[in-house]
């Protein structure tokens, strides 16, 4: 069974009544702090189901495999019913893994109730055979991120926790401090809670309070310069530059769009439908949403040129010339952005 993250306290709330929750749980996301609420919520309706012991296993890359057997097959000496936790930072089990797991998913024992963790999982693990038995025989829930775009919503709602709000122009500047950072967020709500009473919040009451502690994404600005975003492309490179992100790396992300891009362009451009250009490049989730209007803004002649630009960054990052460019790569960079987000070379 498959569950949204938003879905999870009705689904718990209903379970609950009904005296009994599902055998296995599985956490799948790598927003840390909806992962965490997720499990804690899991977790206290299970204490209020009797649930009172608990074990935690961790299975990093040298785990055996056979303590989960042994963890959910042993008897306790304290409580008829448990919790075993299995943490699965990487996302990969192995073949011994994936085997117990896949083994274990088809009769999870009774009074126990099973709590996976794991991070998000790109599309060849999902089609895995011990990833297609949990999601069989687990209540799966996918953890989302949250897209800049639906940040102010989310920090809205998060507010009115508190019996507090404040206008969309304060919300966006919360959302600007701690982009990428839902538990900078979540403290920077708190502090608010805690300074100022119920009722409305003014931006200069925000902007007081709120430090900024955004955590630049360089993935980040991909949507940014597809959707045309100059703004928020702009400040995710002041913000990598400042966090010390390799400029090699930085410009590779851009280069690698732009690539992709130019590849989607001409192959459109030759007849070819856009859904099956779009599996083949592999552009999926919001760059799947947000690349046809970026080729409709980028036609592939301002594609080769932004290329070309890129080509003269790499030049500059080496110590070489590159005639007719400023000396900062960086800067370099960040005309690039503004080009691609605007549509000019």
């Amino acid at each position: 069974m498959l569950l949204k993250s938003g879905a999870l306290p009705g689904h718990l709330q209903a379970r609950q009544k009904a005296g009994e929750l599902a055998p296995i749980y599985v956490v799948a996301g790598d927003e840390p702090l909806l992962a965490i609420e997720a499990a804690d919520a899991i977790r206290g309706a299970a204490r209020a189901l009797g649930h009172a012991e608990r074990d935690v296993l961790h299975a990093d890359a040298r785990f055996d495999w056979s303590r989960l057997t042994e963890a959910t097959t042993g008897l306790s000496l304290f409580s008829a019913r448990r919790i075993v936790e299995l943490r699965l930072p990487g996302g990969k089990p192995g073949k011994a893994g994936a085997e117990a797991l896949s083994e274990f998913a088809k009769a999870p024992p009774q009074d126990l109730l099973v709590l996976i963790s794991l991070p998000r999982l790109d599309r060849d693990a999902r089609g895995s055979r011990w990833v297609t038995a949990l999601q069989q025989a687990a209540v799966w829930i996918e953890v989302e991120r949250i897209e800049r775009q639906a940040l102010p919503d989310w920090i809205g709602a998060r507010l009115a926790r508190h019996r507090q709000h404040a206008p969309r122009e304060a919300l966006e500047f919360i959302a600007d401090r701690v982009e990428g950072n839902l538990l900078a967020a979540h403290q920077e709500i708190g502090k608010l809670a805690l300074l100022y009473p119920a009722g409305e919040l003014s931006l200069e009451q925000v902007s007081d309070a709120v430090l900024n502690v955004a955590r630049y994404d360089i993935y980040a600005l991909v949507p940014a310069l597809l959707g045309g975003d100059a703004g928020r492309a702009l400040r995710l490179l002041e913000g990598l530059r400042a966090e010390g992100e390799p400029l090699p790396l930085v410009l590779w992300v851009v280069a690698e769009e732009l690539r992709t891009l130019l590849r989607a362009q001409e192959a459109v451009a030759g007849g070819r439908p856009f859904g099956v250009v779009s599996r083949e490049l592999r552009i999926w989730g919001p760059r799947e949403k947000l690349m046809p209007q970026a080729m409709r803004r980028l036609p592939a002649s301002t594609l080769t040129t932004l290329l070309a630009r890129c080509a003269d960054i790499d030049r500059l990052i080496k110590g070489l010339a590159a005639p007719l460019r400023d000396s900062d790569p960086w800067l370099e960079l960040a005309d690039v952005a503004l080009a691609c987000a605007e549509g000019s070379p």
